[in-house]
């Protein structure tokens, strides 16, 4: 199972999810549709024990496009948020170990992707990951900040969120952001190693323990979807959204 911007392939019932959206794996409005479609046929399928995510080329995800975000119109706005919503939602309730494989770069929503699997595995190198949503002036969807709130301690969430500041994988590792580092070159083969460690597990108990761990975060983003409470669809994106999300492609 394909799509134009993410691949799938399953071996020995741990399936590996990888976008590949050049130059950045960066998230519109397609993508997250997709992802979100994407994971719904992995839950629902009797074929898969664990899922590892990773990403093609020099990053695992930038985060939201954008070229093309910051440009949408008030009702893509609107879908967009809310498709956001669906994407990180299922994944952080996905019922089966997921792994991310975080091969590069990882910007503010790619970090949300990251820290939305159970377990995360980095490769050792020199690219960045930061929750960079300020510097860009985008607000956080309700699904964003309670993964956010509930996968980081409060002080780390508190200086990732409010400076925007870049780190490296070792500081990320430092932080608990990280669960390991490996080398580049053995950074697939690991994630699957913890994915089949984890697959192991009693399915419908990991499930149901994962379920209760995260049952906080996952009400708020299930009554953001199910009832439209998500403060965003009143007023997201802003003329200081395309001024900053600008300054920042310069700089890149």
């Amino acid at each position: 199972m394909s799509s134009q911007f993410i691949h799938i392939e399953t071996t020995d019932r741990i399936t590996l999810l990888r976008f590949d959206r050049p130059p950045a794996n960066a998230i519109d409005l397609d993508l997250a549709e997709a992802v979100d479609e994407t994971l719904g046929v992995i839950e629902d399928r009797d074929e898969t024990d664990a899922l590892v995510i990773t990403g093609e080329g020099s990053c695992f995800s930038a985060g939201l496009d954008l070229k093309a975000v910051p440009s949408y119109d008030w009702a893509q706005q609107q879908a967009m948020v809310m498709a956001v919503n669906r994407m990180f939602g299922r994944l952080y309730g996905l019922p089966l170990p997921t792994i991310a494989a975080v091969n590069g770069h990882a910007i503010a929503g790619g970090v949300i992707l990251m820290l939305a699997c159970d377990y995360r595995v980095g490769a050792e190198g020199d690219y960045k990951l930061g929750l960079a949503e300020a510097r860009v002036g985008v607000v956080y969807p309700v699904a964003a900040m309670a993964i956010v709130r509930s996968e980081l301690a409060p002080a780390t969430a508190k200086t990732m969120v409010l400076t925007s500041r870049n780190y490296s994988p070792r500081e990320m590792l430092a932080m608990g952001v990280l669960d390991e580092l490996q080398p580049a070159d053995r950074l697939l083969t690991r994630a699957i190693e913890v994915a089949r460690e984890m697959a192991a597990l009693p399915r419908s108990t990991y499930s149901r323990i994962k379920r209760s761990l995260r049952s906080q975060a996952l009400a708020l983003i299930d009554d953001a979807i199910s009832n439209r409470n998500e403060p965003m669809l009143e007023t997201w994106l802003s003329d200081e959204t395309r001024i900053a999300s600008a300054e920042a492609l310069k700089k890149e």
